[in-house]
């Protein structure tokens, strides 16, 4: 049998059947300190797809770098088809900082596909474009929602992306959102040179969420079977099907003050209902936030104070609410029962 060829990033080479962390020089700080993007590449014994996962995009979004963690310690790694290119933290910067931009203050996730004599976000997107995305077939990006609210564990897909929205439905989180593709962002960027990519969103920046890491990670694992990488031992198959929906709106503060929710992620409400109320701080004047149609909530704000026009719900349409009532509840289910994560190597 001929030996499978090395897999070289960079200039370092990695043998099949082994796997390291590899440095791609970014930057130099102003005070000297130098800045890499760290990759950690498995690159299997035997052929098989070239898939990359990325975290850290927005460096305030610490949920996907602790999915990462955790997959990186899966036994199941150990066999692995094809090449897995992991990326825990894209954007070191704002990793730092606890900042969802760079420091020249762009947001990373709409400045692909970048360029080598740009902007500092230029160049970092470039050299994650050329060095990473372009090299795979598929990519996996995680994100969560921006400070102060949070997300429902969620895949975002292209509309008109079957195969998307295939390994989507094996990824096996509640919601399926069908997204456009936004000028700038990794997912655009990587249609452009070929790669598909499926974006993970999940739980809220700065904090952790036991659920939405448990959602990422099983579901990471059932695309990588579903390609064939790796072996079925221990991921279990998604309990319920995914619910897909086709539009989404926004719900937004009618008033400044207070808020009080009635609602929190992944409830089902239907037309009309009330979500939440705005009372100014005297209690003279109250508003309500009514459902515009039938659906899932699948990000809100966790802050209680709020000012006229502040985005407060995300719902999505659903045609079944008893079935999109019974995909959140199995997921919880399933992930709170999950042997995969009463393993101390995986915890």
């Amino acid at each position: 049998m001929v030996k499978r060829a090395s897999f070289v990033l960079s200039g370092s080479e990695v043998l099949a059947g082994t796997r390291k962390t590899i440095d791609l020089p970014v930057s130099v700080l102003s005070d000297h300190t130098p800045v890499a993007m760290s990759v950690h590449v498995i690159h299997g014994r035997y052929d098989g797809p070239t898939v990359f996962v990325s975290a850290g995009i927005h460096g305030d979004e610490v949920i996907g770098v602790e999915i990462v963690r955790r997959l990186l310690r899966v036994k199941n790694l150990k066999t692995l088809r094809g090449t897995l290119i992991v990326v825990p933290i894209v954007n070191a910067f704002g990793f730092i900082n606890q900042s969802r931009y760079l420091p020249d203050r762009r947001d990373l996730n709409r400045s692909f596909p970048g360029s080598e004599e740009g902007s500092l976000a230029s160049r970092l997107a470039h050299l994650f474009i050329s060095e990473i995305v372009a090299r795979c077939e598929l990519g996996i990006d995680l994100h969560s929602a921006a400070i102060h609210r949070t997300n429902l564990p969620q895949i975002r897909i292209s509309a008109d992306d079957k195969d998307q929205e295939e390994l989507a439905r094996v990824f096996g989180a509640p919601v399926i959102l069908q997204s456009p593709l936004r000028p700038g962002s990794l997912r655009a960027a990587a249609k452009e040179s070929g790669t598909s990519v499926i974006l993970f969103e999940a739980g809220e920046a700065l904090r952790f969420d036991e659920m939405a890491v448990r959602a990422g990670v099983s579901g990471i694992l059932r695309v990588i079977r579903y390609l064939g990488m790796i072996s079925g031992k221990g991921i279990q198959k998604a309990k319920s099907p995914s619910q897909i929906c086709t539009n989404s709106k926004w719900l937004r503060a009618p008033a400044g003050g207070l808020l009080r929710v009635f609602k929190g992620d992944g409830e089902v409400v239907d037309n009309g209902e009330v979500l939440a109320i705005v009372a100014d701080p005297f209690g003279d004047k109250e508003e309500e936030i009514l459902a515009p149609f039938k659906g899932i909530i699948i990000g809100r704000a966790v802050l209680p104070v709020v000012n006229e026009g502040d985005a407060v719900f995300h719902l999505a349409a659903v045609t079944s609410a008893a079935a999109a009532e019974v995909s959140v509840t199995d997921l919880t289910d399933q992930l709170t029962t999950d042997p995969l994560f009463d393993e101390e190597d995986i915890i």
